[in-house]
């Protein structure tokens, strides 16, 4: 099918990546870190990746101020209009509604991309003929598309989509219901029957349907995003984003329109996709040595087997360690067994009580 809309796109960046800790810190988040071997940040590869499909003048940044310098100084294609800084974080469907409004104020309609600024792709070819594949779905009526990546094991930490395989659109087939995390029990489960994909909360919809699904399941925050609207190009646009958007409900994209609406589609995913949720995704990402150790910087290892190290001019010598994470920085080291990655964040909760801000 021959596209006709303008296309574009929002990315999510205002994340902290606290299980990223000591390298991701409040003032240098895991979206602006290079974690590949190209040197390339996350973000800048989010960016790259889409453009067959989207002009730099059409890609969207939704940030907080504190990140405006990174993303203006990592992204300079982009223009600064272009980067929206939440007065404060207010979860997916706000920042969602922020970017459709500022869209909506450029073109009549047109359709909106929505990619979370911190995952990698493998096979970047696969990926945007998927995305393609959902803007000629998304732009069919008024259908929400969602990418579900197709699971090869029973996670427990993502969000899983039951799809229904007899109603198709395309490639797309027809949504029956989001449902939260599952035990492990439960994982298996849905991998048994091949009918779930996990959420990997990346969607293509029109900015039409989406904000006629935001009047309709979030009025109030629909109200306070027009009046938004109505601000942009004027003097006074800050200060009433300011007064507003605080005001708005924190909710998820998913719980405020994606598990209430009709007309939800999804795409399944095979393109190589990591979330990159932990340190335990640098094992994924980098090629191991012969000893199952993924290491980066000035390291030595003896009897030392599956280890993730990372460090930086200073040396770091291993002796008959196995299964450990590994994290050094300037004023700060980490050392994690890999089956506690997902507690690092308690690390930051500890800092925070003992007002140990230096270290955030």
């Amino acid at each position: 099918m021959r596209r006709i809309m303008k296309v574009t796109a929002l990315i999510m960046a205002g994340g902290k990546g606290e299980r990223f800790w000591p390298r991701s810190r409040v003032n240098l988040p895991k979206q602006f870190l290079s974690l590949t071997d190209d040197g390339k940040t996350m973000i800048q590869l989010t960016v790259e990746r889409i453009r067959p499909l989207v002009e730099l003048e059409d890609i969207y940044i939704a940030t907080n101020k504190d990140y405006k310098p990174l993303v203006l100084e990592q992204l300079p294609g982009i223009p600064e209009e272009n980067i929206l800084c939440e007065p404060i974080g207010r979860n997916t469907a706000p920042c969602i509604g922020l970017g459709a409004i500022h869209i909506a104020k450029k073109y009549e309609d047109a359709l909106m991309m929505v990619l979370p600024s911190d995952h990698l792709i493998k096979y970047n070819t696969m990926f945007v003929n998927t995305l393609s594949e959902g803007c000629a779905v998304a732009e069919k009526g008024a259908n929400l598309v969602t990418i579900g990546i197709t699971p090869d094991y029973p996670e427990t930490g993502y969000g899983y989509i039951k799809f229904n395989s007899d109603k198709t659109d395309g490639q797309a087939y027809e949504v029956e219901r989001f449902v939260e995390k599952p035990s492990l029990e439960v994982a298996k489960e849905y991998l048994a029957t091949e009918e779930y994909l996990w959420n990997s909360g990346m969607f293509v919809w029109k900015i039409s349907t989406i904000l006629d699904n935001l009047k309709k399941y979030m009025g109030s925050t629909y109200e306070g995003l027009m009046k938004i609207k109505d601000a942009i190009g004027t003097p006074e646009e800050d200060i009433v984003l300011e007064n507003i958007f605080p005001t708005f409900q924190s909710e998820s994209i998913d719980y405020g329109i994606m598990e209430k609406a009709s007309n939800i589609y999804i795409l399944p995913g095979v393109f190589g996709w990591d979330d990159v949720g932990s340190w335990l995704a640098v094992g994924r990402i980098k090629k191991s040595n012969e000893n199952g150790n993924v290491v980066n910087g000035n390291i030595i290892t003896i009897n030392s087997k599956n280890n993730i190290i990372e460090g930086s001019q200073k040396l770091i010598a291993t002796v008959g360690i196995e299964d450990l994470i590994i994290v050094d920085t300037e004023d700060a080291t980490l050392i994690c067994n890999k089956n506690s990655a997902g507690d690092i964040k308690k690390v930051l909760e500890n800092l925070k009580i003992c007002n140990r801000d230096e270290y955030i």
